[in-house]
């Protein structure tokens, strides 16, 4: 044990803070006052000896509870479609939603207001919300028609975020679009490559999508690449709706700046992340969320290749360590945990102590590769393969769902019928597609709403 303590010292850095007393193992984090919860857990706790095998690490971090007066003051920007498309019923909702968010706001809260048609303009610079009446006003004067020049709507609300930016602050830009941005930077790339550049900046960026016009993986990357929600809102009354669930998500945000670092040892080495995106290098997986929210838990989820293992033996596998702004105490924290895996001869032994919650996580991001899967057949044309897919899909979630006993799973299984069922219909592929989209964004997001 004392040699593996020389060895986890010399390649993990990041980790000063794991000790090895005889054959006992502790995690010393920094003492008290933790603002998230870490619980990395491994599919195969107990793996088959003597074979290389790949196995599921589940890295969950949930924020812990504050107190409604210790709610961190916020530096949103408002950026709202006022191309003609948004004429009528679809700007008063936008309006109603903007106003419904002001009455929430407190003094100390920073808002902006940025409306675009074929350039943008700000309606209202960054300022604190001491008029509530007057900024009211403003945006009952907003009105629609022209063109979607939504990158340089994005660009100028994320200068307004800049005018007051801190890291005490939660910082945001809310985007709301009905059509596709047919003005400047367009394709899901670029948008893409902006989002995540605010994303380094620390400016999260949510989607949400009005009707059935919009462009659905523009929407999704320039939320994705900044670690933002997404949401489809079909009809113009679902505005105000997302306005109240993104809202409810931004006064509870507990935690900013995570980053996440996974060493493996031992030759261990990660494949493949599931879902949210990982950077991996060689032993090294490393992944950033811009905020965490109270209550909720967020994941990553990583498959390891394990070389193999002798029976009888306990061995470490990798180290977890997570480094993030405490948002009550504007200081960075960190906290950490080891993963080690016992070995055993019996197969009945390592599937009695198969961990559920891990392997439903994994059933789950795979199915909902195949379902992306399937939209990538559906827009080559390939309607019948696509439809396949997803019934195919859906019969492994039957199987998964009734072994591991998972609503989740069942859930699923059902999206991926009615999937299959509204896939060949033109008219009905329009909508579906978008209802595809947002739910592989909220599997692989683990958005709430």
């Amino acid at each position: 044990m004392i040699f593996k303590l020389r060895e986890i010292t010399m390649k993990i850095n990041l980790l000063p803070f794991i000790f090895i007393f005889g054959m006992q193992m502790s995690v010393a984090t920094e003492p008290n006052n933790q603002i998230i919860q870490l619980d990395a857990a491994l599919s195969t706790p107990i793996m088959l000896a003597d074979k290389k095998q790949t196995v599921y690490l589940r890295i969950g971090l949930t924020g812990l509870q504050t107190k409604q007066s210790e709610i961190v003051p916020i530096n949103v920007s408002l950026v709202i479609d006022k191309s003609g498309s948004m004429q009528g019923v679809k700007i008063r909702r936008a309006k109603d939603a903007a106003i419904m968010v002001v009455e929430q706001l407190r003094q100390e809260d920073i808002i902006s207001i940025v409306t675009y048609n074929h350039s943008a303009e700000i309606m209202l610079p960054a300022t604190k919300i001491l008029k509530k009446e007057s900024i009211k006003q403003i945006i009952n004067q907003i009105t629609a028609s022209g063109q979607t020049a939504l990158f340089d709507g994005v660009e100028k609300g994320s200068q307004e975020v800049r005018k007051f930016f801190d890291r005490k602050r939660v910082n945001r830009i809310i985007l709301v679009s009905d059509g596709l941005a047919n003005v400047g930077p367009q394709t899901p790339a670029e948008l893409g490559q902006f989002g995540a550049s605010l994303g380094e900046e620390g400016i999260v960026v949510t989607t949400i999508g009005l009707g059935l016009g919009y462009n659905e993986d523009l929407m999704t990357q320039l939320a994705k690449k900044s670690d933002g929600n997404h949401a489809f809102a079909e009809n113009a009354s679902d505005l105000a709706r997302f306005f109240n669930y993104e809202f409810n998500d931004i006064f509870s945000v507990v935690s900013q700046e995570v980053n996440v670092t996974v060493i493996c040892l031992e030759g261990v080495r990660p494949i493949r992340a599931l879902g949210r995106e990982v950077e991996i290098n060689n032993e090294r997986a490393l992944a950033k969320l811009n905020q965490l929210y109270t209550g909720q838990e967020k994941y990553l989820l990583l498959e390891l290749e394990v070389p193999a293992t002798k029976s009888g033996v306990e061995q470490m596998l990798a180290g977890v360590a997570v480094v993030y702004r405490d948002m009550k105490t504007d200081k960075m924290k960190r906290i950490s945990q080891v993963i080690t895996a016992n070995f055993t001869d019996s197969s009945k032994i390592v599937e009695e102590n198969i961990n559920a919650t891990v392997m439903t996580a994994a059933i789950e991001q795979l199915a909902v590769e195949n379902n992306k899967q399937a939209v990538k057949l559906r827009d080559e044309g390939k309607v019948k393969a696509a439809k396949k897919l997803l019934i195919d899909n859906a019969a492994y979630l039957e199987e998964e769902s009734a072994k591991y006993d998972s609503k989740e799973l069942e859930k699923l299984r059902d999206l991926n019928i009615d999937d299959a069922e509204n896939i060949e219909d033109e008219e009905d592929w329009k909508k579906q597609r978008k209802s595809m989209r947002r739910e592989q964004y909220k599997s692989d997001q683990q958005q709430t709403y």
